[in-house]
């Protein structure tokens, strides 16, 4: 039955308002848009949102207000506006979310791909298509994309002729990501038993596993174009690119907390020094430190060697003490030593290596003495990559009496770290080698040796009172960071380190594992090719020569193929020596690379040795 219309003419609906009501209703709502003075009812316009939202009407969302360093993430699903960023627990999975500091929210903008080298898996040809890259969608405001909990990547490992074409044997590389409709990585609880793929004595990690080509998407300077060719970074041992995690970051400290810390009462020092001071605290829960307070903010890993070496050195070693380092040494842990050993008389000793470029455990324990004051030793050798088992050389240290210093440079961004575990005296690393700005490092060291230690550089910041006679120093951290620190780089270097641990460090070394086993086996069928550092624990560095070509030679043919590699001495030099080499050429490899990159790494590698043989 169809309703009549209202015409009028006939009585009203009880339910109406009469003409006198609703004439008062359309004033008042009039009079309260934005904009109005209580006599005008005529709609202004605000300049800047187009057109005023009528008042009591509900309008958008707002952004929620970035919080001040150190707030705690609120629990339970994340809000709508940033579904991403509050997805991942703690490392490991173990106790609530660490405090992270949000990010503002990045609209994803709808449209084709950037141009960049093919991602899927190669596994992904074989079988069943591989999964779509996650679409954009204008609903998304985050930029990352964590949702939930999957099993630990990689899957099991299926056989692939990654070689074919070249005549070489079959590889084993992980299987594609499995199809899914989710925008997001992570789509499946993990199983607690799967670990296929991650190096030995790896702990099982609860983070989710995550989609390479999801990855990437993060990582802005990987759609660049290098010689017409899309761009393949595999010099990740020298620096690693950065996600737009860690640019957003330092585009809203500069936006909006920009201010020297510690020294004014203004709305932005304190937003500048929480900034920091949060930073501090990612730092030392990310490294497993037990406070703060032992944690000093310096340039980089070379900085933070020579801040020991100049503070604590002088106060500890004396002539005839010895200082012990490994033949694996980059030149930053060398020469900081040599310039101690000639101030106060100090012997330097050095650990050799296997032809592998393995330490030797054993002639390290036979070299310690009652004069042993200082182990500094690589927990990864940038040349080679070779792990060290440093849990055995702190130990072995301490039995003698010695204090003992990691580098921890190329180790950071490939294995998890707990100072605390492994009673390391001192640890230090480069945030540039952690996805993190250059210009900003870390150097951990147990309170009571920071407290023992007088400060290297005067300044400003550092101290407590200062006259013409005489000053007084800050406890630490404080006064070994003399005048304005790198305040924007280090709040960079938390959001760098918020990123891999929602990714979950155990995550991505058994990824970067299956990159490494299939770079090597790829080059090892390369003819006139020699694999410089063999060690059976290694991480994301393989070194090589090839015949009838010098390093550089290779590192500039494959530029031309988009390929980054460092071809050189690494800064290095004992080390390359001792296999009787001036330089190598060293791809390196890191979580956004993939398997078809290491495809053409190799593809190009025996293009050059077929030239070679055809030259003779």
């Amino acid at each position: 039955m169809t309703t009549p219309p209202f015409t009028g003419d006939e009585a009203a609906p009880a339910w109406l308002p009469d003409e006198a009501t609703l004439s008062r209703l359309a004033g008042e709502f009039f009079r309260a848009l934005p904009g109005q003075s209580p006599e005008s009812g005529t709609p202004a316009h605000d300049g800047l949102s187009g057109w005023p939202s009528p008042a009591g009407l509900p309008a958008a969302d707002p952004p929620p207000p970035a919080p001040t360093a150190g707030t705690s993430l609120p629990s339970g699903p994340p809000p709508t506006s940033a579904p991403a960023a509050y997805a991942a627990g703690a490392p490991g999975g173990a106790g609530p979310a660490p405090e992270l500091r949000a990010l503002p929210a990045r609209p994803v903008t709808p449209g084709p791909p950037p141009v960049a080298s093919p991602v899927t898996p190669p596994a992904a040809s074989l079988a069943a298509p591989a999964a779509p890259a996650a679409p954009a969608r204008p609903s998304d405001t985050g930029p990352y994309y964590f949702l939930t909990e999957a099993p630990g990547y990689p899957a099991k490992a299926p056989e692939l002729p990654g070689f074919g074409h070249l005549g070489l044997p079959p590889l084993f590389v992980p299987a594609a990501p499995a199809a899914t409709t989710s925008p997001y990585y992570f789509v499946q609880e993990p199983d607690a038993g799967d670990t296929a793929g991650a190096p030995a004595g790896l702990p099982i990690d609860r983070h989710p596993a995550f989609d390479v080509r999801a990855v990437r998407r993060d990582f802005p300077i990987l759609s660049e174009l290098v010689n017409g060719r899309p761009l393949i970074w595999l010099d990740n041992a020298a620096t690693t690119q950065k996600p737009r995690a860690v640019m957003d970051r330092l585009v809203e400290f500069y936006s909006r907390e920009n201010s020297n810390i510690h020294r004014a009462a203004h709305e932005l020092a304190a937003r500048a020094t929480d900034a920091y001071e949060g930073a501090r605290n990612t730092v030392a829960r990310f490294v497993g430190a037990g406070s703060a307070e032992e944690i000093v903010f310096v340039r980089g890993t070379t900085e933070a060697i020579n801040l020991v070496a100049k503070a604590w050195g002088p106060r500890h070693i004396r002539a005839g003490d010895e200082i012990v380092v490994s033949h694996l040494e980059h030149h930053a842990n060398i020469v900081p030593w040599q310039m101690l050993a000639e101030q106060t008389g100090a012997v330097i000793k050095v650990i050799p290596v296997d032809d592998d470029g393995q330490l030797l455990l054993d002639e390290y324990a036979a070299l310690l003495s009652d004069r042993t004051r200082l182990v500094a030793v690589t927990q990864m050798s940038n040349a080679l990559g070779t792990v060290v088992p440093v849990e055995q050389v702190i130990e072995i240290g301490h039995r003698a009496g010695a204090r003992v210093l990691i580098d921890a440079a190329q180790s950071v961004p490939h294995l998890p770290i707990d100072v605390t575990a492994l009673d390391a005296d001192f640890l230090v690393f480069s945030g540039h080698k952690l996805f993190g700005p250059t210009g900003i490092g870390v150097l951990y060291a147990k309170r009571e040796v920071l407290e023992d230690m007088p400060p290297w550089e005067g300044g400003g910041n550092m101290i407590t009172d200062v006259t013409f006679e005489r000053s007084s120093y800050q406890p630490p951290p404080g006064r070994f960071e003399a005048g304005t620190g790198n305040i924007a780089d280090a709040v960079g270097l938390a959001a760098a380190i918020d990123y891999v641990e929602r990714i979950g460090l155990p995550n991505i070394a058994a990824y970067e594992h299956t990159l490494l086993e299939h770079a090597t086996e790829g080059l090892r069928g390369v003819p006139g090719l020699r694999l410089v550092g063999t060690a059976r624990h290694k991480a994301s560095i393989a070194s090589f020569v090839l015949d009838g070509y010098e390093p550089a030679e290779v590192g500039t043919e494959l530029n031309k193929e988009g390929i980054a590699v460092r071809s050189g001495h690494h800064c290095a030099q004992p080390i390359l020596r001792r296999y009787g080499l001036e330089a190598t050429v060293r791809p390196s490899f890191a979580f956004y690379n993939t398997h078809e990159e290491v495809d053409t790494l190799v593809a190009v590698v025996h293009r050059l040795a077929e030239r070679r043989g055809r030259r003779r």
